[in-house]
């Protein structure tokens, strides 16, 4: 590969919101995967309700031009920004306003232009942060006994991404735990009778595993060769861990090249799925 293609493109990204800054962190970083080699600076600025709040943010665009991308539903805020933007010559884009046009024209009603609408304090809320504490109290093999009261339960070898998996299943509502698959130790008895989660496995393929953990090794300065990252050995647990999800007759998704939202977009499908059949 040429020097010239492998240039990044570095450039500065703005990104104002008047909530939390969830939603439009999710739509940049949803635009920026789709161009190569190009990577954001991103300054991030939360919470901005105020003239005074919205001041700061003139200052850090102006000591960085870039793009910016803001979900900003005061009228005032907004015409204040587009016309700074415009002052100093940089894009900006109110990310949020065509599919609410889209909205408004189908529905017929206008939008209640509420400061982090999409976060308020509903059920839903509750429910995700009733998720998550469940989740973070069952990783890893914890509390295993309480596993019949999860929604999903995953199963997987060592840096299979189990628990960030679990972590953004559990944003979306689902209670998730996960169960270690280690060689030469049987699961826990339970695993083996559950009958209300839904269990999927996860697997990788040999080399993507032993590459995952040789870098998680080098990250903890430990250069010792070990079973661990022994290629034969990782086929070894692998294969060994096919067999266990054939045996057990759960579905299997296969992590090698999928981001931790496209595995998780695949459990929480199969977790509709079950739940339409009446599962």
């Amino acid at each position: 590969m040429s020097a010239r293609r492998k240039t990044v493109t570095y450039f500065h990204l703005h990104l104002v919101s008047d909530s939390t800054g969830e939603t439009i962190n999710v739509l940049a970083k949803a635009a920026v995967a789709q161009f190569e080699r190009v990577q954001p600076i991103e300054h991030s600025y939360a919470l901005v309700r105020t003239p005074r709040q919205l001041e700061k943010v003139f200052a850090g665009i102006a000591d960085a031009p870039g793009i910016v991308l803001f979900t900003l539903v005061n009228e005032d805020l907004r015409h204040a920004l587009v016309r700074r933007c415009a002052e100093l010559g940089m894009p900006c884009l109110s990310v949020l306003d065509g599919v609410l046009a889209v909205f408004e024209a189908y529905l017929g009603t206008k939008t209640t232009h509420r400061p982090g609408g999409q976060h308020q304090l509903d059920s839903g809320y509750f429910a995700r942060i009733d998720a998550l504490n469940y989740t973070m109290a069952h990783d890893d093999g914890q509390n295993v006994h309480e596993l019949d009261q999860a929604d999903v339960v995953l199963l997987g070898v060592s840096r299979t991404s189990k628990t960030p998996t679990c972590i953004y299943l559990a944003n979306r509502g689902v209670k998730a735990a996960n169960v270690p698959v280690v060689p030469g130790i049987p699961l826990p008895p339970i695993v083996e009778n559950l009958r209300r989660p839904l269990v999927v496995g996860l697997l990788a393929s040999p080399e993507r595993l032993v590459q995952i953990r040789r870098n998680r090794l080098l990250s903890l300065s430990e250069t010792e060769e070990t079973d661990y990252v022994n290629p034969s050995m990782v086929r070894d647990e692998t294969s060994a861990a096919r067999r266990l999800y054939e045996k057990l007759g759960i579905p299997v998704i296969d992590v090698s090249r999928r981001s931790i939202e496209e595995t998780a977009a695949a459990i929480f499908t199969l977790y509709q799925q079950r739940k339409a059949n009446g599962g």
